[in-house]
């Protein structure tokens, strides 16, 4: 595969110089532009046409998101690398199909590992272009992102076994180990595809095929067992539902 040109935006000179220190030491990157706003960005992603955006978010008047948005409507589609020192962003930036969010300062093998993923998704895109050019995307998410120490960590939605609410936070439960994101059940719910997850409670969605069999107490609270010993209880609100599995 070719350099991949790119293009820094930040309106922190400190930062750029940073980034420009790091791209340096990336062999794929083709440093083609920088800009210290949103408005000179567009102007240059309209002239240069870059392939990927290493995009600051926290910027005056037109911040990252805005930017991202703004491209996307340009019908020139760049790859977007969010760099921030905030992690709230990190849903709404996922939302916008980035392709990864570092956080400053960054590192030059979390640098490395950022473009490994670009160049995925730009041979992706070129292979697949001619078959799915005419092809409706998914309206069901197919990955989340989540903090986990000082990355992101993406969580494809088949990975994860059930999400139980704690306060403002979804804690994934993904092969023994769990992860929170900060969103609440309800928007989750509608982001997942409602052939693959079931809501059991205000408080609990599993994977449907995880559920081997209902059970009930006697006093007519019902639990969902699942294939890896938990019992959930199931709310009176999604009990029709739920047993809307069993074909009844």
């Amino acid at each position: 595969m070719t350099t991949i040109r790119t293009m820094i935006v930040d309106d922190e000179p400190l930062a750029v110089e940073r980034l420009q220190m790091l791209c340096a030491r990336e062999p794929r990157i083709s440093l083609v532009g920088t800009a210290t706003d949103g408005e000179a960005a567009l102007r240059l992603v309209e002239g240069l046409e870059p392939e990927l955006l290493l995009l600051d978010i926290a910027m005056p008047l037109l911040d990252g998101i805005g930017v991202a948005r703004a491209v996307g409507r340009m019908g020139i589609r760049p790859a977007v690398i969010f760099v921030t020192a905030f992690e709230g962003f990190a849903v709404e930036a996922f939302d916008l199909a980035a392709v990864d969010y570092l956080l400053k300062p960054v590192a030059h093998d979390r640098l490395t590992r950022a473009v490994d993923r670009v160049e995925q998704a730009l041979r992706i895109r070129v292979e697949s272009a001619p078959a799915i050019s005419d092809a409706p995307s998914s309206e069901w998410a197919e990955e989340f992102w989540v903090p986990h120490r000082s990355e992101l960590i993406r969580i494809g939605t088949d990975q994860i076994d059930r999400i139980e609410a704690e306060r403002d936070y979804m804690r994934l439960y993904v092969a023994g180990h769990s992860y929170l994101l900060h969103q609440t059940i309800s928007s989750l719910e509608q982001r997942l595809d409602p052939t693959e997850f079931i809501r059991l409670h205000r408080s609990h969605i599993v994977r449907r095929d995880h559920i081997q069999r209902l059970r009930h107490d006697g006093s007519g609270v019902w639990f969902a067992c699942l294939e890896k010993g938990d019992d959930i209880r199931i709310g009176r609100t999604f009990l029709a539902n739920v047993k809307a599995l069993t074909g009844r």
